[in-house]
C-alpha cells in the first residue's frame, strides 16, 4: 500500500500541509484517503471524480465557499475518463465549471501537473531523475504530454480510454506500445542492455 502513489495521495499531504478544512467532493472510496482530516466550517474545495456530487445542489455549495475566499484544489483535471459503459465526462469539466463561477484557479495536485509527477518519482527513489523514468498512460494529453513537460519518458498504450488516432492529435510521445505486455518487453529488453 505505501508503494503506491496516488493524486490523492499527493492531495491528503496538500491539505494536511497547509491545514485546509475541505469540503471534500470525493466517492466514498476515495473519502478513506481522507480519513482524520478536520472538514468543519470548510475553507477548501477538494474536487475529485466524484457524480454522485456533480450536481446542482453540491455544486454550488462548492461554489458558495470559494466565493467566500475558499480554496479550490482539484485532484486532477481529467477530460474524460473510461468506465464499463464507454467515455464519460471527468473532473476536468466540474473543476472548470467552479473555475469558471467562481473566478478562482484551481490548485491542480494530479496529473497533467509537474509537481505531481516530480512527486512520484521522489516517492519511488529521491535520486531518480526525471529523464530516468518511463510514464506509460492511455491519456496522451495528461499522462504522456503531462510526463514529459515534468522531464519524465512519456509512453502511451493503445488500451483504456485510448482512441485511434490520439498519438498523432495533441503532440508526440516517445514510445506508442499495442498493450501493457508489449511496453513490458520493451522495459525489460531495455534492461539486459
Amino acid at each position: 500500500e505505501n508503494e503506491l502513489f496516488t493524486s490523492l495521495t499527493a492531495a491528503r499531504n496538500y491539505v494536511e500541509s497547509l491545514k485546509l478544512r475541505p469540503l471534500l467532493m470525493l466517492e466514498d472510496e476515495a473519502m478513506k484517503d481522507f480519513e482524520g482530516i478536520q472538514t468543519e466550517d470548510p475553507n477548501s474545495v477538494v474536487v475529485g471524480l466524484s457524480p454522485s456530487n456533480f450536481h446542482y445542489k453540491r455544486l454550488n455549495e462548492a461554489f458558495n465557499l470559494l466565493k467566500n475566499r475558499a480554496s479550490l484544489i482539484a485532484i486532477n483535471k481529467s477530460r474524460y475518463i473510461k468506465t464499463d459503459g464507454g467515455l464519460s465526462i471527468g473532473t476536468g469539466a466540474f473543476v472548470s465549471t467552479l473555475e469558471f463561477a467562481s473566478d478562482k484557479k484551481a490548485h491542480v495536485i494530479g496529473k497533467p501537473s509537474k509537481d505531481f509527477f516530480h512527486l512520484a518519482l521522489k516517492e519511488l527513489d529521491p535520486n531518480l531523475q526525471p529523464n530516468e523514468a518511463l510514464m506509460v498512460g492511455d491519456d496522451v494529453r495528461d499522462d504522456v504530454l503531462g510526463a514529459q513537460q515534468a522531464g519524465l519518458i512519456g509512453a502511451l498504450v493503445k488500451t483504456g480510454k485510448y482512441l485511434a488516432g490520439d498519438e498523432n492529435k495533441y503532440g508526440e510521445p516517445n514510445y506508442v506500445f499495442e498493450n501493457l505486455e508489449e511496453m513490458a518487453q520493451f522495459v525489460l529488453g531495455q534492461e539486459k542492455k
